[in-house]
């Protein structure tokens, strides 16, 4: 099985790019807390290499940027090529699956908040709720969850 769950927040604004054949994608990194502090009381961080390709690449470079917090799930994977030294150099990236937004849309600086005013929200996807278990069916009665209860 090879799976990575990793919360943490981008270390720049992940910058949109193509393939020869157009196809989209990105790479960026996510600085990751650890759960320990070290000797000197300091907590650490791991700064975790992520690329992301098609809709999900054009999504993150659209919404995200450096400092934002993500949740995503990917896999590991290796890689290598001959630097310009012609010395083999390994590579080891998180290639994205699934990503969900963390921070709140409520929680950006209004400078931020601005440049989305005419976009739609990148927390209205309907394709990343599921409701093949309702919680709520043995009820009855339908339950509406509104985000903008914090406005």
């Amino acid at each position: 099985m090879n799976k990575v769950i990793l919360i943490g927040r981008l270390t720049a604004k992940p910058e949109l790019r193509y393939t020869g054949s157009n196809v989209a994608f990105t790479r960026f990194t996510v600085a990751v807390n650890r759960n320990f502090a070290g000797a000197d009381g300091e907590r650490k961080a791991d700064f975790i290499n992520v690329v992301a390709w098609r809709k999900q690449a054009e999504t993150i470079s659209r919404y995200f940027d450096k400092g934002n917090q993500i949740a995503l799930e990917g896999r590991l994977q290796a890689g290598s090529y001959d630097d310009k030294d012609g010395n083999k150099r390994y590579t080891m990236d998180v290639a994205l699956d699934n990503f969900e937004f963390v921070d709140s849309k409520n929680s950006r600086s209004s400078s931020d908040s601005s440049s989305y005013a005419d976009e739609p929200s990148p927390y209205d996807f309907q394709d990343s709720v599921s409701v093949e278990n309702d919680p709520f069916a043995e009820y009855g009665d339908s339950v509406s969850i509104d985000d903008n209860f914090l406005d």
